[in-house]
């Protein structure tokens, strides 16, 4: 009897135990489930210019919340403007942007679920395709999805680690340490 009444004590201390490695995990990493923020520069190599295609770039693309969007482009000769509807999209109506975006290197984070439209501030330009709607998914979509994400996609913005992307590698940091306190009962 003395022997069930030990492993039930070990069972209860390793689950004492697992219990408050989560714990730390779960508040280390802020009590949300992380995933890898990806960052899109805007027409690839050629950036935000008259020669990409947008429309073949952006296409089989998924744009989910939390990522971020870069625009590169020449600020001496182009600006990029967000627009409220669908309707000035299509028109190049760029009188009355939400947003313009002007040096050259920008970006923005995709923080929530929707359709954002961005054009170029020239009406002809625009009218000749420099412009992207973005669909925005929420990250639960993504990942319900079975879309395959290629390495192009996943490639790193012009910019310092971002801290979703030092959370996230502070999340293995933790389920490492949770492994070894596991492995060590």
């Amino acid at each position: 009897m003395s022997g069930w009444v030990i492993l039930f004590e070990m069972a209860g201390v390793m689950l004492v135990k697992f219990f408050v490695a989560t714990v730390v995990v779960s508040v280390g990493i802020g009590g949300k489930w992380v995933c890898a923020q990806v960052q899109h520069v805007v027409g690839g190599d050629r950036g935000w210019d008259a020669s990409s295609d947008l429309g073949t770039w952006s296409s089989g693309r998924i744009f989910t919340v939390g990522d971020k969007i870069w625009f590169t482009y020449s600020a001496a000769q182009d600006k990029v403007v967000e627009v409220k509807s669908k309707e000035e999209y299509e028109a190049c109506d760029v009188s009355n942007p939400i947003k313009m975006y002007t040096g050259g290197l920008d970006s923005l984070t995709l923080d929530k679920e929707g359709i954002r439209y961005f054009a170029s501030w020239k009406s002809e330009s625009c009218k000749n395709g420099l412009k992207l709607h973005v669909e925005v998914q929420s990250p639960q979509a993504q990942h319900l999805s079975h879309t395959v994400v290629t390495p192009e996609v996943m490639a790193d913005g012009p910019t310092t680690p971002s801290a979703s992307a030092q959370l996230y590698g502070l999340s293995h940091a933790l389920f490492g340490g949770l492994l070894v306190c596991y492995l060590s009962l």
